[in-house]
Parts: C-alpha cells; structure tokens; sequence
C-alpha cells in the first residue's frame, strides 16, 4: 500500500561531503530496493563546500555499500531546503542545534541519525499504511521517547572526518552505517 507522496528526508552535516551525502545514498538506496518511490532523501550542510562533489574516500565507502556516488553536488542547508522534510536527520547535535535555529517548526522532525538509530527499534510500526504515514506515526512516538533515552555526543555524533585520518574514516564508517542499516531493517520490518 503506498501513498504518492513519498516520505521526505534530508541529512545534514557540516561540508556535505562527508557525512550527510553518505548517509544519503546508502539511505535512498536501502529504501529504493524495499520501497520504489516511497522515500526521498537529500542532504545539505550547515557550512557546505557548495558545488562540490562527494569527498573521494567517502564515495569509496558508498561504492563499498553498494551505492552510487555519482551526480553528487553539497549545497547549504537553508530555510528553502528545510521546507517540506517530513524528517530531518543530523550527523552531530551541534548539527540539529543548527536546524532548529533556522527552522524551529522542525523541533519534532528532527534528530540525529544515531538518536533515531536508538529510538526507532523501541517503536511498533503499523503495517497497514503506506510509509510516509508510519514514519510520520513512528517519529512522533520516538520523539516521545527522547527524554526517557537520553544520549550523549558519544551516542549521538557521527565523527568528521575531513582532511583527518584513515581511522577517522574508519571511525565514521563504524558509526554512520550501523544507524542507516537500523533505519532500512525498521521499514523491512513493518512492511
């Protein structure tokens, strides 16, 4: 059962060209191979590298993961773009801090990836919608949920890696794909 409007989500990080664009791909394409045309997601940055393409060891990693790099270009995160997310999803919470700020009406959509990586799992999904209905359901209960499972940076970041070293990107890799691959096993889950 789907609805036409697919379920909108945007990642942001700082340069988008690290974090958010590998969060997105391997979130579109995860969602892509269970739910044609039902989940659209995009990224930007708080303080883009506007124009550029995905860092070249980060498009690796999304290779890797079996997505597509390509057609790739980081954009900065403003108002126009937070317009109309059903779901906003940021690598750090200094990240979501920033979101809030410039579109405060996102307070309820808007977690980090690993917060709602933890949350999400807590929460029944209906099965008897189309995914936009039950991840609109299910954002709303783990919202709920916040203040009883609180987390910390170390919970809820993503780690940067640009300019830094191969353990850096290591250490991102280790914290940025567990979360999306819990993200696409709740929707595998409810469907």
């Amino acid at each position: 059962m789907s609805t036409n409007t697919p379920f909108r989500i945007l990642t942001v990080c700082t340069g988008n060209i690290c974090r958010s664009p590998m969060a997105e791909r391997l979130l579109q394409t995860g969602f892509d191979e269970m739910a044609p045309g039902e989940f659209t997601v995009a990224s930007a940055g708080t303080g883009a590298l506007v124009g550029s393409a995905i860092e070249p060891h980060v498009a690796g990693f999304i290779h890797v993961f079996g997505a597509d790099s390509s057609n790739f270009i980081s954009r900065q995160l403003n108002t126009n773009i937070l317009a109309g997310q059903d779901l906003v999803l940021a690598l750090s919470r200094a990240h979501r801090s920033k979101i809030v700020e410039l579109a405060p009406g996102l307070l309820r959509r808007t977690f980090t990836l690993r917060e709602l990586a933890r949350l999400l799992p807590l929460v029944e999904g209906q099965r008897d919608v189309g995914a936009s209905e039950r991840w609109k359901a299910a954002t709303a209960k783990a919202l709920r949920l916040r203040s009883a499972h609180p987390g910390g940076p170390e919970e809820d970041d993503v780690v940067d890696p640009y300019r830094r070293s191969e353990d850096v990107y290591q250490q991102m890799v280790h914290q940025l794909t567990p979360a999306v691959d819990t993200l696409l096993s709740w929707e595998r889950k409810h469907r």
